[in-house]
């Protein structure tokens, strides 16, 4: 396989990994990687390690990497360093992963591409540039509608003991955990935005309970209040959904469109398909 190219999808969370070169595709995954949370050194061994063996003996020609955290210039270099100490005869291109849920949803057309994963984010896109993005704030401060968002809401549910009995008992059965341990986790252990994310897939478990649907509206209206109300261009180009928990819900977030008078474009779960015909292109 010659002239064999790289693409790169990562979140908080995960990191899908397409291999590329005349029609031919492999896919494979990672952990995700945070250059908030990673240095150069931990990035480059997390790749020497989870990385197919084989994959790495191969001549990389070019990796194009779209990566949470790498909006910001510095983040970027540490991620595009620690792909070069791998690939050394790769040419390395690292942008942030809005540029490619953008590219992926929007293609070369205007619209507003949002994020809802581990994280989330939003921009507006005019077919070739990112026009505005709504200040992402993290988990701590903001990702309103994010896994991490609604895995807090979970949380916070379970321990004010805000659930019905029957609730109260699956989420026992299911995570096994107690306060002391989700404490623990979220205040004195790394990654807590992929821990409480972890805690949102209990929504999907318990569809139509009252409590459940309230959370999950609730959480979903806060993104779209704070963020999407913010873009001029709201009602007059399509809005486009990647991501995990805008997959699962997308049937929340056809009804909110709805609500607040947007037109819902696509909703996918990952963007890699239009990230690979874009650079096949």
């Amino acid at each position: 396989m010659d002239g064999l190219k790289l693409i790169a999808d990562s979140g908080a969370t995960k990191t899908e990994w397409r291999l590329v070169s005349k029609g031919i595709f492999k896919s494979f995954f990672t952990t995700g990687i945070s250059p908030y949370h990673m240095n150069r050194s931990q990035i480059r061994d997390l790749l020497l390690k989870e990385f197919p063996k084989p994959v790495l003996k191969k001549e990389i020609i070019s990796i194009h990497y779209y990566g949470t955290g790498c909006k910001i210039k510095a983040n970027a270099n540490i991620v595009k360093k620690a792909l070069e100490d791998v690939f050394a005869s790769a040419a390395v291109h690292v942008t942030h992963d809005l540029m490619g849920a953008a590219i992926a949803t929007c293609g070369n057309k205007p619209g507003i591409a949002c994020i809802l994963g581990t994280g989330s984010n939003s921009c507006s896109f005019n077919g070739k540039k990112i026009l505005l993005n709504s200040p992402g704030l993290g988990y701590i401060l903001g990702d309103e509608g994010s896994g991490a968002y609604l895995g807090r809401k979970v949380v916070q549910h379970f321990l004010y003991g805000t659930f019905d009995a029957p609730l109260m008992k699956s989420f026992k059965d299911h995570f096994k955990t107690d306060k002391n341990e989700i404490l623990q986790k979220v205040y004195k252990e790394p990654f807590a935005n992929r821990y409480l994310a972890g805690f949102a897939m209990f929504l999907s478990l318990h569809r139509g309970h009252f409590i459940i649907e309230n959370i999950i509206e609730d959480g979903l209206r806060d993104f779209f209040e704070q963020h999407l109300g913010s873009y001029p261009q709201r009602f007059t180009v399509p809005i486009h959904f990647v991501g995990s928990i805008a997959f699962y819900f997308k049937d929340k977030i056809a009804e909110l469109c709805h609500d607040f008078g947007f037109k819902l474009g696509v909703v996918i779960k990952q963007p890699m398909d239009g990230l690979v015909g874009y650079h096949k292109k």
